[in-house]
This record gives structure tokens, sequence and C-alpha cells, in this order.
């Protein structure tokens, strides 16, 4: 059996890689840190797994993890950067879900995260995780990192689109929306019930730090700089997450091309589903899964394309997308653990 250490499992993201990797045959749970729970059994944290799983928390420690077959590091961002260098030491695997080395440009770190990026040498061995557009790369990598929720329905929206002469590249916009989970477990003042509840709140406009990951996804695929125009918003609900993005148009094309294409870029995707016409990506039939939905529409009055795409921000946009590099890094069958529909309703 494949050791796991999770490395931040009293967080959503650590229960979701916990609950998922129960349900994988090739796995077995060996080391879960938590600062805040240490010495207590993860099964009193969450009681969900109350029978499943008694293991019991221990304090963040390198030398433990490294004995570990793969290591996820479920993290805040920067938690993790200084962790990284002495776990590449060792033989195992490990895939960040943090943004700690998402990004290439250790220039970026700075502007992004109001942070200078300490291992700046390690960037370019560190594959993005994004198996649909890098596949082969993370075959062969020792670490990857595991994309933002928002990049990852972001750029599975627009990917197909990237090489093509349809649209203009300088039009796109992204009016992105989240379920609370995506904000962590730590409380705060924009999380809590009656600020959240019966609300709908944009935050990080024209500055979220998701940005430079999708420009720097986008514009390699289009083999040139691309910028966007991204708005996040937090939405009462727990999961889920729901991106529409707005591309102008060069060219007359129909729902039927446009549906026809994505269809032909994805054919070989498990996780990813194009939407039969009239059909639009909706979080409802992606929540709890590692699917991505994505719908599109052509506005025929203004030329422009509408792309929705639905992911679980905590599934495909983060822990089941992890197992999923998982597989890939150790040759596995790349949707064992992950094939369960939505749960609806």
């Amino acid at each position: 059996m494949i050791k796991i250490g999770i490395a931040g499992a009293s967080g959503y993201t650590g229960l979701e890689l916990i609950r998922l990797l129960e349900g994988h045959p090739e796995t077995e749970l060996s080391v879960l840190t938590s600062e805040t729970y240490q010495g207590k059994s993860i099964a009193d944290v969450f009681p969900s797994l109350n029978g499943i799983v008694d293991i019991e928390l221990q304090a963040l420690n390198s030398e433990i993890l490294k004995s570990c077959d793969v290591v996820f590091l479920a993290l805040p961002h920067t938690t993790g950067m200084d962790l990284l260098p002495e776990l590449i030491k060792s033989d195992c695997k490990i895939v960040d879900l943090s943004a700690d080395y998402r990004l290439k440009d250790a220039g970026a770190y700075p502007e992004w995260y109001s942070l200078t990026h300490t291992h700046p040498e390690l960037l370019p061995q560190v594959v993005y995780g994004l198996p649909e557009l890098h596949r082969e790369k993370i075959k062969s990598a020792q670490v990857v990192a595991n994309p933002g929720c928002y990049p990852t329905s972001v750029i599975l929206g627009l990917a197909p689109l990237m090489k093509t002469d349809w649209v203009d590249l300088n039009s796109i916009i992204s009016d992105s929306k989240s379920g609370v989970s995506g904000a962590g477990r730590k409380p705060s003042i924009t999380t809590h019930f009656c600020e959240a509840n019966e609300g709908v709140n944009p935050y990080g406009i024209a500055g979220h730090r998701h940005t430079p990951e999708m420009e720097q996804e986008l514009s390699n695929l289009a083999g040139k700089p691309i910028n966007i125009s991204f708005s996040p918003h937090l939405i009462p609900m727990s999961r889920g997450m729901l991106s529409t993005i707005y591309i102008n148009l060069k060219k007359n094309l129909s729902d039927d091309d446009l549906i026809e294409h994505y269809q032909n870029f994805f054919k070989d995707e498990f996780f990813v589903r194009t939407l039969s016409k009239d059909i639009f990506a909706n979080t409802h039939f992606v929540s709890g899964s590692n699917f991505c939905d994505i719908g599109v529409k052509v506005d025929t009055r203004v030329n422009r394309l509408i792309v929705t795409s639905a992911l679980d921000n905590l599934v495909k946009g983060a822990s089941g997308q992890a197992i999923q590099n998982m597989n890939i890094m150790l040759g596995l069958e790349e949707k064992t653990g992950l094939q369960s529909p939505a749960i609806f309703p």
C-alpha cells in the first residue's frame, strides 16, 4: 500500500483528502499533522470520521513526513515554502495544494503575495498540476503545485480557444463565484454566518492573487502574454464554484461549432464534461465530484462567447485534483478513487 502523509489534515482540503483517500484502493493514511489539534485524534476533530479513521494528529515535522511515499501539503500559503526543500531530499512524491510554487516568475510573489520567495531556485522543477494540460510532465515529477480552484475553472473554460484565431484574447473577463469553504476553515469576519448568509460579496477585484496563475497558463497556451479581468465573489453556500467567462469573437460561430470544438479538445479527458446545447454549468451537478462541467453559448447580438465552468472548489478545485495528480505521478489509473458522481440533491 502507498503510505500517505497529509500536512494540514484538520483544514477543509485536508479533510477532503482523507475522505477521498479512504476510498482509494491503493493508499493507506499514515501521517496526519495539525498545529491546532496536535495530540488529538482526527476523529475527535471531525466526528464524521468516527469508526473510519482514528489517527493521532502530530506537529508538522519534515522527518516524519519523509517516511511516507506521498505527501500532500494542505497548508496555508507560505507555511510549507521552507518545508519543501527538506522533503525533496527524500524519495517521496509531493503535491503542494498551496500557491507557494505555482508561479514560475519569482518576481511575481512580492507583487501578488507581498513576500519574497525563499527558494526561487526550486520553481523551475515544480510542475503546475493541471493534468489536462501538463499530464506528461506530471508523470515524471517529484513535486507538483496543485492549481487553485478559480484558475482551474477559468483555465479549463478557456483552454480550447487559446490556439485558435476565433477570439480576441485581449477581451477576456471572468466573473467567478465560490462557496465559503474556499476561504478555508479559519474563521474571519467575511465568512461569519451573519456576514456571508443571504448576500453575495465581491472581493479582490482587479487584484486577486489567482490572477497571475491564470495569466501564466493562458499565456503559455496562447504563446504570447495574456491579461484577463477577473472578478471573484463569495456566495452563501458551503462548496462549489461557477465561473462565467466572456470573450469577444473575431468570426461568426454557432453554438454547435463551439460545442463540437470543446468536445474534440476534451475528448480524452474524463473529468472535463462539455455540456449539450443550451445546457450550462451548474454547481449542483459537480458537488462532491472531481468533474468540471463546461457549457458555451454565443451571444450573436454582440458576437461574444459566454463560457460557463463549474466545479467543486474542494475536489477538482483542490483535493480531488491533488489525488488525480498523485495517480499520474505513481503510474496508477488516473480515475482511481475519484469516479463518484456529484452529490445531488
